[in-house]
């Protein structure tokens, strides 16, 4: 599925995941500044939550409560986090919205079994073009 959208209009994009209804894994990759910061807080927000969304990139991982989590892994090595218990974190009950997931994150779901949603974001003039790639 490919939607072209403006800030305005991501919750177009949450309805079409049926987001409340489908807990799990979401890769978030694109440029920098392509939104992908701002589409979790799209979602954060359609999942009916109000936490303030940051991205964070110094920390890692956030929780936005009621089983919401939002990680950045860029420039982050998968073996490293992977020893540190990524594989366990993303494996709770939840929702796991991860920055910089890529097609090697993807591969590895891919091997062990962990459906997931990868969305590819990408700058359109001033709106942004989601490539939803069910894994």
């Amino acid at each position: 599925m490919e939607l072209i959208l403006s800030q305005k209009e991501l919750f177009k994009l949450c309805e079409a995941l049926d987001l409340k209804n489908h807990r799990g894994i979401y890769l978030l990759s694109g440029n920098l500044a392509s939104g992908k910061t701002t589409l979790v807080k799209a979602m954060v927000n359609a999942l009916g939550s109000k936490a303030k969304v940051t991205s964070p990139t110094f920390l890692t991982a956030l929780e936005y409560g009621n089983q919401i989590y939002h990680y950045d892994i860029y420039n982050k090595d998968l073996k490293e986090i992977f020893a540190l218990g990524f594989l366990e974190e993303i494996e709770k009950e939840g929702w796991h919205f991860i920055e910089w997931g890529d097609e090697n994150l993807a591969k590895i779901l891919q091997q062990i079994g962990l459906p997931f949603c990868h969305i590819i974001i990408s700058i359109e003039s001033q709106k942004r073009k989601y490539n939803i790639i069910q894994g």
